[in-house]
């Protein structure tokens, strides 16, 4: 298959390395040069433009796309748009929200444009693992892609998956990563609450291998934890604040509108949003009122 791909930063550069493996033809582009010439290196057709991406490859042409989410995909999808013919095939891989992979499937539909939207997940391990590729958009443009998506998922009939129509396949993709935030929030309260308990001295990396074998809570994101408290037992210079990437609060706003209880995720996205708070104002008010009714005492900043 032939596949242009677009954004080369660690995800994308490994899923160009991953195509190539699997005797895909690639064209790269990038905005970084030095990134193009990187996946030149490597086997891949390097395109200094988007014009010369478009015309590098056979029609009907497959462009993947994967930008960061909100105005860097919309401004790229749009620029494409101009450049590509009825029959060709737009792929956002990135974390798009999935009402905007509707309005970009109807758009580029007008143009007789497909389009695909990719959610995809594997993070840094995909390149060695294969990429878990949630996938939405007419049968006629999955078709065009299936050659691509096999050689990207873990096997050609296992990590993959057209799961329904435009949107479907990033919204299935919000759902993974707000599933994601409530998971590891989980193992972190677990593990802190063992590490509070001294009187025992438990080795928690002992305890996370031992759960990683035959355990109901055992998975990936368990592995990975194993993996961190070997290499830091202690955690040891790692600061307390976590980021979130959008698609939790767009899960939790999603449960809103159908009406949907997502306690476990609402309450994972907004331990998040404290961790960020190196002094929380609700904190302090909290000891000032218990100052004020009951004369408690309150612990000053220095």
């Amino acid at each position: 298959m032939h596949i242009g791909m677009i954004g080369l930063g660690k995800m994308g550069r490994n899923m160009v390395t991953r195509l190539l493996r699997g005797g895909h033809r690639v064209v790269a582009y990038d905005l970084n040069l030095e990134a193009v010439q990187a996946a030149a290196a490597e086997g891949a057709e390097g395109a200094a433009t988007l014009d010369e991406l478009a015309e590098k490859l056979t029609v009907p042409r497959v462009i993947w796309v994967m930008v960061p989410a909100g105005g860097p995909t919309e401004e790229t999808i749009n620029a494409l748009a101009t450049r590509l013919a009825p029959g060709d095939v737009v792929v956002d891989g990135g974390n798009s929200n999935y009402k905007d992979s509707q309005r970009r499937a109807a758009t580029l539909a007008d143009q007789g444009l497909l389009f695909v939207d990719a959610g995809t997940s594997g993070g840094v391990w995909g390149l060695t693992e294969g990429y878990s590729l949630m996938v939405g958009g007419t049968p006629e443009a999955v078709a065009l892609l299936r050659p691509a998506l096999e050689t990207l998922a873990p096997a050609p009939d296992k990590g993959w998956g057209h799961v329904g129509p435009s949107g479907a396949g990033h919204f299935v993709k919000m759902v993974h990563n707000g599933i994601e935030y409530g998971l590891m929030q989980a193992y972190a309260e677990g593990f802190e609450l063992m590490q509070h308990k001294t009187e025992f001295g438990l080795d928690l990396h002992q305890i996370a291998e031992l759960w990683r074998t035959g355990s109901v809570v055992r998975s990936w994101l368990l592995d990975l934890t194993a993996q961190a408290l070997a290499e830091n037992p202690t955690l040891a210079g790692i600061g307390a604040q976590v980021a979130d990437s959008g698609e939790g609060r767009w899960t939790v706003n999603e449960g809103v509108e159908l009406g949907v209880p997502l306690p476990v995720i609402t309450l994972a996205l907004q331990n998040r949003f404290r961790s960020r708070d190196a002094a929380p104002f609700g904190d302090k008010l909290l000891a000032a009122l218990r100052n004020q009714f009951g004369g408690h005492a309150v612990e000053r900043e220095e």
